[in-house]
């Protein structure tokens, strides 16, 4: 596995560091934003902070944020899940990592897809915004998704989908703080003397997925920033790497069966497994269904434990989450928060024979 502790927030650890310039806000931004005689000793951890972030503006690449929930946001993870409700489908998804933090991240998204027997496969929209530092660091996503679903057998489907993405990311440099605006004294007080930069930028991106399930089981992967895109906002190329995910899971019935005859009981292990540039993550998680009610636990590996329960219905699904910290960052973050909601609406009987996929609902 890489190594975690070279990155203080980012995608693989939900903890890491997504983009060298969040690590050099937050140094001074969350370290040194005190005053009287205590600065001294804050300016002091917070250099040496600042010196590794600038260490790694060398080679540092930026990653995507994560939702915990990852079957809350289906078309997140994987582009091939689009349609695989059959019925038009909302999803609502609010995370918020590192609320301790002055300057926390903030990401949410949405997103609508469903099945369309005319063009046999699905379709979606996804948008997410990713705030960190109070707004210093901004990149909006708008997607447009096509899966394809092919029947291979009476029990076993595929689905193969394609996503197109446009991207704006911009900095606002008017809150950034730098070490020649701090007073040993009286704290932040003096202008700095940097120039200006950053501004927006904005590129398109192009995703694609593959899915195969049966009632049971599924297995799926997935390649997003197929063109690695340019996203530099100061100055050169600064290019997304490709991220690679692969994710298998199942629905184990357990017990006595309802009166529609289906087990009350289900468990559901799962496991995911990312890369993006060197940074690797492996998740391995479980969950408990019981009538309208889901619980579930996920380990990220050296990083952290995810609690989470959830209340479904036919026709809404509620989540929460919480990322208990076990890296070295420990509860100076408060962990992450996340919520969602999935809204599932009504549509024509089905003309054919539709499987549905048996992934999590969150």
């Amino acid at each position: 596995m890489g190594s975690n502790e070279a990155w203080s927030r980012s995608l693989w650890t939900g903890d890491g560091n997504r983009d060298a310039m969040r690590c050099v806000y937050l140094a001074f931004a969350a370290e040194l934003r005190m005053m009287g005689s205590v600065i001294r000793g804050k300016a002091l951890r917070a250099a040496m902070v600042l010196a590794g972030c600038i260490g790694l503006l060398g080679t540092t690449r930026a990653q995507d944020p994560q939702f915990t929930q990852f079957y809350a946001n289906p078309l997140y993870l994987n582009p091939a899940f689009a349609g695989t409700a059959r019925c038009p489908r909302v999803a609502l998804n609010y995370r918020n990592q590192w609320p301790a933090l002055t300057g926390t991240f903030v990401t949410t998204s949405a997103s609508y897809d469903q099945h369309v027997d005319a063009i046999l496969g699905g379709l979606g929209i996804l948008v997410t915004h990713d705030q960190a530092g109070k707004g210093t660091l901004n990149t909006t996503t708008v997607s447009g998704i096509y899966s394809y679903q092919l029947a291979i057998s009476r029990k076993f489907s595929m689905k193969f989908g394609v996503q197109a993405t446009y991207f704006q990311k911009s900095l606002d440099w008017s809150k950034l703080t730098f070490g020649d605006q701090i007073d040993p004294r009286r704290g932040f007080i003096y202008t700095t003397n940097d120039v200006p930069r950053g501004g927006s930028i904005g590129n398109a991106d192009f995703s694609a997925g593959v899915l195969g399930y049966t009632d049971i089981f599924f297995v799926g992967a997935a390649v997003h920033h197929l063109t690695q895109p340019n996203e530099s906002l100061i100055v050169g190329t600064s290019r997304l790497p490709m991220k690679i995910t692969g994710h298998a899971g199942a629905s184990i019935p357990l017990g006595m069966k309802g009166k529609y005859g289906e087990a009350k009981t289900r468990i559901a292990p799962n496991i995911i497994f990312q890369q993006q540039a060197q940074f690797r993550q492996l998740n391995l998680g479980l969950y408990i269904d019981h009538g309208p009610i889901t619980a579930g636990v996920w380990y990220r590996t050296r990083d952290a434990f995810i609690a989470m329960v959830g209340f479904h219905t036919e026709k809404l699904k509620f989540g929460y989450s919480y990322d208990v910290t076990t890296s070295k960052l420990t509860t100076a973050t408060a962990g992450s928060h996340e919520v969602s909601v999935q809204l599932q609406f009504n549509c024509k009987p089905k003309k054919r024979r539709f499987r549905v996929v048996a992934c999590p609902t969150f």
